[in-house]
């Protein structure tokens, strides 16, 4: 059995010198270097027996600092793995490593008119990439469920309109060729553990935003990542939606304590979702600043021009107008932070 081990060295260089040391031994199998340049010290990250003579024999090296196992069930999405931020690339949106993405748009597509209007006004605003759904997951089988591959080629109709990516989300992964001009491949909640799906967009290299469970822990989160990371795909970006629980004032409970938390066990993006989090349009603006002071590093919010008459969650949807005093509090709470 073998178990990773994190070895820190004295100084800048010692992490590639003990991986080139233990590739001479057939005890250990290197896994992979990790610089950690800022604090001037080397990392390696290895996989070896579960055995106390190697941690002994390794702190016994001149050039070794410290050692310590890796207790967490997730390995690629784990910061001590890989300490610096992840920056993941959508079009020519950024998110992570100090750069924030501003998403928006609607729950779902209804028209070109209205795809291609909304499309145009949050970019006014500020947002980095156009939201908008093809393929809707509903409680009721008798909702609308959205409209499917006809909606999906409106959304290329307004990226093209507007210059922003897009994100929408998968619910087969049977439906992935219909996906080839999509920027960023939503899994929603219901889908976070379906783990035949994660395997297989893990085999692709598009970003993956991926929602948490209404019901899931955030390690089920994080090991939801881990199967798409598995595959050879490292775009990942995670999302916070809020939670179920006992209170029924809102749709469901913002966890911003989970924006830290997962800021502290993944080098991956966090973004928060204030939309579904809490269901109504007049919490999304406080729940919007409070992402944003927690060090979210995006927020994903629905906007419709005409929610009133919505045809999936209009209940929680923006206005453009607000949209725009949204983003508005949002630069001013960023520039504070600074």
């Amino acid at each position: 059995m073998s178990t990773p081990i994190i070895v820190m060295g004295a100084n800048g260089r010692m992490g590639r010198t003990i991986c080139t040391l233990v590739q001479e031994d057939p005890a250990f199998t290197l896994a992979g270097v990790v610089e950690r340049s800022e604090f001037a010290a080397g990392l390696a990250a290895l996989s070896c027996p579960v055995s106390q003579n190697v941690e002994e024999l390794l702190q016994s090296l001149d050039m070794v600092e410290s050692v310590k196992r890796v207790t967490e069930p997730f390995k690629q999405a784990n910061r001590k793995f890989h300490p610096n931020d992840t920056i993941v690339e959508a079009g020519p949106a950024r998110i992570g490593g100090g750069y924030f993405a501003m998403i928006a748009g609607p729950c779902s597509v209804e028209s070109e008119e209205q795809i291609v209007g909304i499309a145009k006004a949050v970019k006014e605003s500020g947002a980095t990439i156009l939201r908008g759904g093809a393929f809707k997951p509903r409680t009721s089988p008798y909702a609308f469920q959205g409209m499917g591959a006809d909606g999906l080629r409106l959304l290329e109709i307004a990226k093209q309109e507007s210059g922003l990516p897009i994100v929408t989300e998968i619910m087969n992964i049977n439906a992935l060729d219909l996906f080839e001009n999509v920027d960023v491949i939503q899994v929603g909640a219901r889908n976070m553990q379906n783990f035949d799906l994660l395997k297989e967009l893990g085999k692709t290299r598009k970003p993956i935003l991926l929602k948490r469970g209404l019901a899931n822990t955030l390690q089920e989160l994080l090991m939801s990542a881990e199967y798409i990371m598995s595959e050879g795909n490292e775009n990942v970006v995670l999302c916070e939606r809020g939670i179920r629980t006992f209170e029924t004032c809102t749709r469901n409970t913002m966890d911003i304590s989970a924006i830290p938390v997962l800021h502290e066990l993944s080098h991956l993006p966090v973004v928060a979702d204030p939309s579904h989090a809490t269901g109504k349009s007049r919490y999304v603006s406080a729940m919007a600043c409070a992402a944003v002071a927690a060090g979210a590093d995006g927020l994903m919010i629905e906007v419709h021009n005409d929610p009133e008459h919505a045809l999936c969650d209009g209940a929680q949807s923006l206005t453009p107008a607000q949209f725009d005093e949204v983003s508005r509090k949002v630069n001013a709470i960023r520039e504070a932070l600074v």
